[in-house]
């Protein structure tokens, strides 16, 4: 997934030559927290956050170029850059918005923490089912069957419980991946136990081959 896929494209801007009052208005009536300063090419120049223009219009300010911070200090992203980046952009800087370049460092959309949070939500959602018609796909030659026999093989070492095939099958088309996540203890133990289930699937495809 690409930045440009869950990026705000219907973004507001503003001009380093507007009045605060103006660019408050803006940002009020669109409801946006922020906002990228931009010139007649739509090219970044600064960025302007509401706190920003609380403070510009306590001390007098009177232009967005007064109060904006300059693009040197703007975390960005481009639109054709892994999703991901953005994401931990927003972490690793604690902010919630990011504009988004093209090629010419135009904006082309803005990526807020809200998208980040919504596509996740989306992610965790998953059924978990699906993560393994993945891992058939990915392992030519395994049946959904014999992942199945493995999952449940794995399942018992780790839980010290007997689970079948089919049991097994059941659990994993009821569960997503949210709750998948959770009931191993997290995303790391999650794909571990991923990984250990592709590695015994093929062991045992291995030696049934030698037989």
């Amino acid at each position: 997934m690409k930045v440009k896929e869950i990026m705000d494209k219907e973004f507001i801007a503003v001009s380093p030559d507007m009045d605060i009052v103006e660019a408050s208005i803006k940002m009020e009536s669109h409801k946006k927290f922020t906002t990228p300063v931009l010139d007649d090419e739509k090219h970044l120049i600064g960025w302007i956050t509401s706190l920003d223009v609380t403070r510009g219009l306590r001390d007098n300010h009177k232009k967005v170029r007064e109060i904006m911070h300059s693009k040197d200090d703007i975390v960005h992203v481009n639109e054709n850059d892994a999703a991901r980046l953005a994401v931990l952009a927003a972490s690793k800087h604690k902010v919630v918005s990011i504009p988004v370049l093209d090629r010419e460092d135009k904006v082309v959309g803005v990526i807020r923490t809200f998208d980040i949070v919504e596509t996740l939500s989306k992610l965790y959602e998953i059924k978990v089912s699906k993560i393994f018609e993945a891992m058939v796909d990915e392992l030519k030659g395994v049946t959904w069957d014999e992942l199945m026999e493995a999952s449940a093989i794995v399942t018992k070492r780790e839980t010290g419980k007997r689970v079948t095939a089919k049991d097994y099958e059941q659990r994993i088309k009821n569960s997503t991946f949210g709750e998948a996540i959770w009931a191993t203890g997290g995303l790391e133990k999650f794909f571990v136990g991923l990984i250990a289930i592709g590695e015994l699937v093929i062991a045992r495809k291995v030696a049934k081959a030698r037989k």
